[in-house]
């Protein structure tokens, strides 16, 4: 279920019937797509692409950006094949002159993967992105869509904190056209719990990820409880990499963590307004 924010639900149909609305064939299809990996397909369960998706209103017209799609591109997967012959998909990956093993490593990953069939990503556009410095994610104005799945903490446990994750949703501003829509999907801090509980966790408190966007010039337009997992008490050993599919502690404790499934998440969905 959705939470509205500022904009009625009628304006909001309006707004994506304009944008093109989403495509329910073209999307199932890429969902169904024989490219799929096995182990990402296995996620879906959790990660809900499908409702995901239609939430962020994402059209196979539009130019969107998917921040950070790791090593094995769970939403690349799907997103190529939708917007390949009428869109356009930018993947802001880790810029490639990283001094940072993992992320030459995963991008170099990523890049395979691509090339390995370029039938479904041969118009993939891969950029680089790592706030503060490196923010050219896509050319100013030009995204209808930025999505980052999961990524926000990472901004914030990097140094930096809030600071950077508004760098990150600055450089997304940037990137997308008035009345452009940022999505968010981000591991979900019990509200109760001490803001130090971020620093080490992964798990980030809602109110918070919602006022450093709006930090960045972002207004919030809804809330989805569709990446919502109650059986997360996001109190755990390892923090969320306790869980599946990280599963940090190996054999310890594996299937109540594998009972508990992927983490408690917020899905937020912002507006750049047409106008400061």
């Amino acid at each position: 279920m959705a939470r509205w924010f500022g904009m009625g639900l009628f304006a909001a149909a309006a707004a994506a019937a304009a944008a093109g609305g989403v495509d329910e064939a073209a999307l199932e299809a890429a969902l169904a797509a024989a490219h799929r990996a096995p182990e990402n397909r296995a996620r879906d369960v959790y990660r809900h692409p499908r409702e995901t998706l239609r939430f962020f209103e994402v059209a196979p017209d539009m130019t969107v950006v998917e921040i950070w799609p790791g090593a094995k591109g769970y939403y690349t997967e799907i997103l190529a094949p939708y917007l390949r012959e009428r869109g356009r998909l930018y993947a802001a990956h880790f810029p490639a002159d990283s001094e940072v093993a993992f992320y030459r490593d995963s991008r170099a990953a990523f890049l395979e993967k691509l090339a390995a069939d370029p039938g479904v990503y041969d118009r993939v556009v891969v950029t680089g992105f790592l706030p503060p410095q490196h923010v050219d994610i896509a050319p100013p104005g030009s995204a209808d869509r930025v999505l980052t799945f999961r990524n926000v903490h990472n901004w914030y446990m990097r140094g930096g904190g809030e600071a950077r994750v508004i760098a990150a949703f600055r450089a997304f501003y940037r990137a997308l056209k008035p009345g452009g829509i940022l999505g968010v999907v981000e591991h979900r801090l019990p509200a109760e719990r001490p803001a130090s509980a971020q620093e080490g966790s992964g798990y980030m408190h809602q109110a918070a990820v919602v006022r450093m966007a709006e930090a960045a010039g972002f207004r919030l337009l809804a809330a989805s409880e569709i990446n919502a997992n109650p059986r997360d008490s996001a109190d755990h050993p390892k923090g969320v990499w306790t869980l599946p599919p990280t599963l940090r502690l190996g054999e310890q404790d594996r299937e109540r963590y594998l009972a508990i499934g992927e983490s408690d998440r917020m899905t937020l969905k912002f507006l750049k307004p047409a106008s400061p």
